[in-house]
């Protein structure tokens, strides 16, 4: 028996059409097919039926209806497939037999094969998909339940199309393509995906001229349609299209290596993002009771197949942002896994994108930052494998879009979501529309009394009702005339009416869309004081809409205390939210969005271009002298850099040791103003300041995991610095970059850049760079085997740092020196070494290169033979780099502590560290470290007798060291595994490892080459004693 959804519906056996029946006959299989193999109650079959307005024989016309699906599917001789259940009834079938299940699961291996690369087979099971779609889902059956589930099942073909069309794009089959997305896109005129790619096909088959037109019908459909212009993609494509941008040539076929498929990371907290419920909230018991209703029905029917969706939509300042934070709390305790709450800030130039929404939702269920996938899609699916099963609420704040709110839903109920928006979005299929509309007088009134106070606005009925009309009734402007009334205790109801009334363009504000909130804003805005309205005005020139009472005080030239104070003028005034309680270095405020465009008109109009330039580099100044202090606070200044911050009155040094107290903090609180003030640096020209705050970021960055921040920083910056033509900054960023592929692994990329770095500084004649970049070279070469070079580079590096006294410089060089000296078997200078490196890295104040000293010494201990040593050196380094979280640098200390415990018998104590430092590299995606604790946990597990298991790890270990191009540590840990292999009778296995060795001997320099034989000569199998341990230095 066949069942067929997409399209008309339609039954089949053994290749012979049966007729579904009659209309009522086709809805109840429907129902029945969609949700197979479980149960569906008869009050939903009802439903699906007569919608609202059921006969008295409803119940019996379903009866009857089962009892002819049932004829028509016994008959052909198939075993009872309708079942009746407590519940109600369940059609009992293979989901192979029935298309709708038959697409999810080849869009379902799509997708996987699209993770592991394998573009062609992933484009094989999209077609596959599609192919089995001979219509719209559904078609002809008239019922409001069936065709909502119709839409749903649409909107995965669009989706999966999109995906598909995407990868065969990005394999360069534009031309062909055009038809079907040219068909794609009149089917759905709306789709702003669609619409882009065949923009993008048209354009690259040479059709520019038609790819704009595209563009130009899609704008003028949206406007007419929707009152509302393309989203950002679709605008910057366009831009891009009419410049001839090279980024939109057709690329080249993508190289499909082996990876491992994104994995979800197990949930270790749960967030609870609400903002606080409103105190004094009005009125809207309607919209309430629906949102509640639709969020927490029970999970029957289409509950248990679509996620449950509210959409509220009305003009700006409706309230409908209170209305959904009021729900959320209303409902929470029906979704204990969490609550997550996102402004989408859809009013802005620059909206919220989904990437950075996924960032801060996967951070909430404890994903680490370098666990984070690189691609939107990749996210999105990660964040649906976290909600799986999960009852989690979800609020969307002012969405522009249904575009940006797509990869923000989960994939199934339980979790359920609330969006809101100024645009009714009708592209959410199966979405509850909630329209919010204005208040009616007597709950506007309230609202004002409980803001104003209930006595004062009482005993003025006449005067408060005209307010509550002059304000339109929006809740945005009756808050704010209420606050003016709050602070003004002398002024009656009836003084702020005459105030309102005097505006001269008052009624033709009011009268116009959004100019009843403008016009509230007027007057809030004239009668706060002159300093304040500046510091009003000048807050807009900021991109980021949150900023701290420092910033305050650098656009104004002002003391903090005095910017303090304007800051709480506004906040009476609600012209700004504040964030957080304390002192200067906890609290900071954020501007409502319409209130941040008010803002950015009255600068534009009362301040000229010279005053607008001025505190724009004062605030871009004082973020730099902060995150200067910042860094050199918790990395500690090299001698060359070290100074005295401050830069005037209104910032003073004793200041900037006070709000920088705690850097990791501080970089926390302040890192959207960091990435958008390198942003408006590169804007304004101001190019070496830019590319100093992207260098001085950086070590945050990496720190923090926040990957995504330091590749736009850094790429922002070193734009720029080309097109500034600065040298030294193309440069500075060059090194960036190449840090940035370094801890990505990427160590061919990593030296092409450090490379083109260190030719320019040797041009411009920057010795401690160049010393610098020679340093950095020194790694790459030695992981490749190269340790007489890298020697002789780390040694070149060291006299410099040491002639020009830079301690903190020459401590890292040190410690690199004396890892190398250690490998070549000279212990002795090695421990020397280090013992300068952390006289220099403690007087430098720098605690990660102390840390990473005491690393290096416990790596040496081990090697020689001194565990008890080199378990303490790691412990103390593991203290500082929790303290610091650095949990790249806990991984590495876990694993050293742990293989110290293996050579001291303490297998226990080590298999739970090796445990965790394998878990903590595999969160962070950290290849060298995971393999690293691979060949601990293969080492611990031939000292535990359990030889099996040590192969198993060793080989996977030295494979990780094959894809990251570390020729030494694979030839170490082969050698291990030789004997590994050999104590358990593999002796072919054994011998291949060992011709694997001697390869990779051909690869690396003579001395480090002649090493490797002679640790390989002394292992256990060929000196004759199985159990001879093992004390060559550790991966």
């Amino acid at each position: 028996m066949e069942f067929r959804v997409l399209g008309a519906l339609e039954v089949s056996a053994n290749g012979r059409q049966l007729g579904p029946g009659g209309a009522r006959q086709q809805i109840v299989l429907a129902v029945l097919l969609l949700n197979a193999n479980r149960s569906v109650t008869l009050d939903r079959l009802v439903e699906a039926i007569y919608d609202d307005d059921p006969p008295a024989t409803a119940r019996a016309q379903v009866q009857i209806c089962i009892s002819a699906l049932r004829r028509l599917i016994n008959k052909d001789g198939h075993a009872e497939m309708i079942v009746t259940t407590r519940q109600g009834y369940t059609l009992r079938a293979p989901t192979e037999s029935i298309d709708a299940h038959r697409f999810d699961n080849l869009v379902t291996r799509a997708r996987k094969a699209r993770e592991q690369k394998q573009f062609e087979e992933a484009i094989s099971h999209y077609r596959g998909a599609l192919s089995l779609w001979r219509g719209p889902a559904l078609d002809g059956i008239e019922s409001r339940y069936v065709q909502a589930l119709a839409s749903w099942l649409t909107e995965q073909r669009i989706t999966a199309n999109e995906e598909c069309v995407q990868l065969e794009l990005d394999l360069g089959r534009h031309q062909e393509l055009v038809g079907e997305l040219s068909r794609l896109v009149k089917e759905n005129p709306l789709r702003e995906g669609l619409i882009a790619q065949l923009m993008t096909a048209l354009y690259r088959s040479g059709r520019q001229a038609e790819s704009l037109q595209i563009y130009r019908e899609a704008r003028r459909s949206m406007v007419d349609e929707l009152g509302i212009e393309p989203n950002e993609r679709l605008q910057q494509l366009e831009a891009a299209i009419l410049g001839a941008d090279d980024s939109l040539a057709a690329p080249a076929p993508p190289v499909a290596p082996a990876a491992e498929p994104v994995a979800a990371t197990p949930i270790a907290t749960v967030p609870r993002m609400l903002p606080a419920d409103i105190a004094d909230f009005v009125g809207r018991h309607d919209q309430i009771e629906k949102i509640s209703r639709r969020l927490t029905m029970p999970l029957d029917g289409d509950a248990r197949f679509a996620v449950p969706i509210v959409a509220l939509a009305g003009r700006p300042g409706i309230g409908k942002t209170t209305i959904a934070i009021h729900a959320a709390h209303a409902i929470a305790e029906h979704f204990p896994d969490g609550q997550l709450f996102a402004n989408l800030h859809g009013a802005l130039a620059r909206p919220v994108s989904p990437m950075q929404v996924l960032d801060r939702f996967l951070r909430a269920f404890g994903v680490r930052g370098p666990e984070l996938p690189e691609t939107l899609v990749e996210r999105a699916e990660m964040f649906r494998m976290l909600l799986a099963d999960r009852k989690v609420l979800i609020v969307l704040d002012d969405a522009e879009s249904e575009s940006q709110v797509l990869p923000l839903m989960p994939g199934n109920p339980p979790s359920a979501v609330i969006v809101t928006s100024r645009h009714r979005l009708g592209g959410l299929a199966g979405t509850t529309q909630v329209s919010v509309d204005e208040f009616d007088v007597s709950h506007a009134v309230e609202l004002l009394s409980h803001i104003a106070g209930e006595d004062r606005v009482l005993s003025e009925p006449e005067s408060a009702a005209a307010l509550a009309e002059l304000c339109c009734y929006l809740p945005l402007a009756l808050r704010i005339a209420g606050a003016r009334l709050a602070v003004r205790m002398h002024w009656g109801v009836d003084h702020l009416v005459d105030r309102l009334r005097d505006e001269a363009r008052r009624l033709d504000e009011l009268s116009h869309g959004d100019m009843g909130i403008r016009a509230s804003l007027s007057l809030t805005y004239e009668n706060i004081s002159e300093p304040a309205r500046c510091l009003f005005r000048r807050l807009a020139l900021l991109d980021s809409p949150v900023f701290s009472a420092w910033a305050g005080a650098a656009v104004l030239a002002e003391p903090l205390t005095s910017a303090q104070d304007l800051f709480d003028d506004l906040a009476d005034a609600h012209l700004v939210e504040v964030i957080g309680t304390g002192g200067a270095s906890r609290v900071q405020y954020r501007f409502h969005d319409l209130i941040r465009v008010y803002a950015r008109e009255r600068l534009a109009a009362e301040e000229d271009p010279a005053e607008r330039t001025a505190a724009l580099t004062r605030v871009l100044h004082a973020l730099h002298c902060l995150l200067k202090a910042a860094h050199d606070r918790e990395y500690g200044a090299s001698d060359q850099s070290r100074k005295r911050f401050g830069i005037d009155a209104w910032l003073s040094e004793p200041l900037v040791d006070r709000l920088v107290s705690n850097p990791i903090a501080w970089f926390e609180r302040e890192r959207h103003l960091l990435v958008s003030g390198i942003r408006q640096a590169a804007q304004a020209g101001q190019v070496e300041l830019c590319w100093r705050m992207a260098s001085n970021a950086e070590p945050f960055f990496e720190l923090r995991g926040y990957l995504d921040d330091w590749r736009e920083s850094h790429e922002i910056a070193l734009d720029a610095a080309r097109q500034g033509r600065d040298e030294r900054g193309q440069a500075e960023m060059l090194i960036v970059r190449a840090s940035l592929a370094q801890t990505e692994q990427r160590f061919d990329d990593a030296r092409r850049d450090f490379e083109a770095a260190l030719t320019i500084f040797e041009r411009i004649g920057d010795v401690p760079l160049v010393a610098r970049s020679t340093r950095n070279l020194a790694f790459l070469k030695r992981i490749d085997g190269q340790l007489h070079e890298a020697m002789h580079h780390l040694e070149q590096a060291l006299a410099i740092f040491t002639d020009i006294g830079d301690q903190l410089e020459a401590a890292i060089t040190l410690q690199n020196l004396a890892a190398i000296r250690a490998e070549c078997g000279d212990i002795d200078e090695a421990k020397i070494l280090l013992a300068e490196a952390l006289v220099r890295g403690r007087d430098g104040g720098s605690r990660r290169i102390v840390s990473q000293v005491l690393h290096r010494m416990g790596r040496i201990h081990l090697q020689a033979n001194e565990f008890g040593l080199a378990a303490g050196a790691f412990e103390e380094s593991l203290t500082i780099v929790q303290e610091i979280g650095d949990t790249t640098g806990e991984a590495y200390a876990l694993h050293g502590l742990g293989v110290a415990n293996v050579r001291r018998g303490r297998l226990a104590d080590a298999d739970t560290l090796l445990d965790k430092a394998l878990t903590l590299a595999r969160r962070s995606r950290h290849k060298l470290v995971e393999a690293h604790a691979l060949a601990g946990l293969g080492e611990l597990a031939v000292a535990a007798d359990r030889p099996r298991d040590g192969v198993e790890h060793l080989r996977k270990a030295a494979l990780l060291y094959r894809q990251t191009r570390i020729p030494l540590l694979e030839a170490r840990t082969l050698i291990k595994l030789s004997d590994a292999l050999w104590s358990i009778g593999d002796t072919n296995a054994s011998d291949r490892a060992v011709t694997r060795v001697m390869e990779l001997v051909e690869h690396v320099d003579e001395r480090t080459g002649k090493l490797v034989l002679e640790h390989l000569a002394s292992v256990s199998h060929r000196a004759g004693s199985p159990n001879l341990p093992i004390t060559e230095a550790t991966p």
